[in-house]
């Protein structure tokens, strides 16, 4: 393990996680208010608070399982420093600044991932990576969007069958209704999952540095700096990417919104439960490009869905690339 450093210098280390958690809400905002705003039960001002305050007290709902998988579970602790840990977080700051611009939904959580794999690789070489932990991790980044997918389907065939006698305009009144709770449920599960990676970061930097004991943990102080991060960011909004997730891939009715929103909070809270990091960004997409297939193929415009896999398949790589070059930037600076 490193040396320790000067107390304003893992202060600032401190101050960049908590950037890029805050780029993480900005990015992600869409996730929670893409469908509840496509479907025009709420403009998208009144929408980004809705969705920040479920951000915000999603520590109340959830454990710390999360946090623990980021903090231990991607790369070993013993190798973590200052160095790894700045450059983790630059790799993946870079990325999500880059797809933020260009209007791709892309994910923060494999940014992060990537960000730590690249500079963990970068200082200690392959022996740095938790197997264990990466590839419970890689296979939930496959599977969630396909859960997402699968639930929302379900059911919008269960709600199409319990609405067969109803009228158009009655089942719009009520799912207009029922998009609230959906809503609040999604973006409680956001703020249950992607709030907690930024938490692993910083506990496992405190780690590091003997701010912690010999057992890792996550302090009070962090979770709430980290859920309050995220819902400032959330509150900054990310409209680039509402009209991708909500307007492009697919059109939404309410119902729909509710069953997309529905399908993919059920992902993120089992993920969560079991202290996976998933994505919430393709869990969304997967959801919505559930309920338009289920109406008819035709429904999904796949070249943009499929322009949010490629995203999907190059973060990692390509965040873990930029982290490896920030780390070696970082040692030539100290030498």
């Amino acid at each position: 393990m490193d040396a320790t450093i000067a107390f304003p210098v893992l202060v600032g280390l401190i101050a960049v996680a908590l950037l890029f958690d805050f780029l993480n809400g900005l990015h992600d905002a869409a996730n929670s208010i893409a469908t509840i705003v496509s479907t025009r039960v709420l403009r998208p001002q009144y929408a980004v608070f809705w969705a920040a305050f479920f951000n915000f007290v999603a520590f109340m709902v959830f454990g710390l399982h999360v946090a623990n998988t980021i903090g231990t579970g991607i790369i070993t602790p013993d190798i973590i420093s200052p160095a790894v840990i700045f450059a983790a977080l630059v790799g993946a700051i870079v990325w999500n600044l880059v797809t933020w611009a260009l209007g791709i939904p892309s994910s923060s959580s494999h940014a992060l991932i990537g960000g730590l794999l690249g500079a963990g690789v970068a200082k200690a070489g392959i022996v740095a990576v938790v197997w264990s932990g990466l590839s419970m991790t890689l296979l939930a980044i496959v599977l969630s969007p396909v859960v997402g997918f699968l639930l929302a389907l379900v059911l919008v065939a269960i709600v199409t069958w319990a609405s067969a006698r109803s009228t158009p305009f009655a089942v719009d009144r009520a799912f207009r209704i029922f998009q609230f709770f959906s809503a609040s449920l999604y973006s409680l599960g956001h703020g249950g999952n992607d709030a907690q990676k930024t938490m692993g970061i910083i506990a496992v930097l405190l780690y590091s540095q003997g701010h912690l004991g010999s057992e890792f943990s996550v302090p009070f102080w962090v979770v709430l700096s980290c859920q309050s991060a995220m819902a400032l960011g959330t509150l900054m909004g990310g409209w680039r990417i509402v009209r991708t997730m909500g307007l492009r891939i697919t059109r939404l009715t309410p119902m729909q919104g509710f069953c997309a929103e529905t399908g993919g909070a059920a992902t993120l809270f089992m993920a969560t439960f079991l202290g996976v990091p998933v994505s919430t960004t393709h869990t969304i997409t997967g959801a919505i490009v559930g309920v338009g297939a289920a109406r008819r193929v035709s429904a999904v415009r796949w070249n943009v869905a499929s322009s949010i896999v490629y995203a999907w398949v190059i973060t990692v790589p390509a965040s873990a690339a930029v982290a490896a070059l920030a780390y070696w930037a970082v040692v030539l600076v100290q030498r």
